[in-house]
C-alpha cells in the first residue's frame, strides 16, 4: 500500500483515482500531477514503482497545499471571519448556511435535526 502525504492510497485502483483520496486533490489536480510525473492515467497503484512513487511525493509536496495544512489554512480563515464578527464570520458560529441559502425550510445540515416546538399545532385549511 503505497502512503503519500499522510493517507494510504487504496492500490487496486487507477493512479488518478486513487490520488483524490488525498485532501485537497480532486480529479483535475490528480491529472496535473499524473502528467509531471510522466505515468499514464491507466496505471493501477500497484504497478508503480517505488521511484514513481517517490516522484508523485515529491510533486505534491512542492507544488500542492494537502492534507493537514489544508485543513488549518481553511480553519484559520473561517477563525478570522469569526473574530471580525463579519456576516460570513456570524453565520459560521451560528451554524447556519453561509452563502445565502435559504433558511425557513431545508438547511438541515447546517442545522442538525428538527426541533419540535412546544405548543405549535398545525393549521388546518
Amino acid at each position: 500500500m503505497a502512503r503519500i502525504a499522510g493517507v494510504n492510497i487504496p492500490t487496486n485502483k487507477r493512479v488518478l483515482i486513487a490520488l483524490t483520496y488525498i485532501h485537497g486533490i480532486g480529479r483535475a489536480k490528480a491529472r496535473d500531477i499524473v502528467t509531471k510525473v510522466g505515468i499514464t492515467e491507466e496505471r493501477r497503484v500497484n504497478q508503480l514503482s517505488d521511484d514513481e512513487v517517490l516522484r508523485i511525493r515529491e510533486v505534491i509536496d512542492r507544488e500542492y497545499q494537502v492534507e493537514g495544512d489544508l485543513r488549518r489554512g481553511v480553519a484559520m480563515n473561517i477563525k478570522r471571519l469569526m473574530d471580525l464578527g463579519c456576516y460570513r464570520g456570524l453565520r459560521h458560529r451560528r451554524g447556519l448556511p453561509v452563502r445565502g441559502q435559504r433558511t425557513h425550510t431545508n438547511a438541515r445540515t447546517r442545522k442538525g435535526p428538527a426541533k419540535a416546538i412546544a405548543g405549535k399545532k398545525k393549521v388546518t385549511k
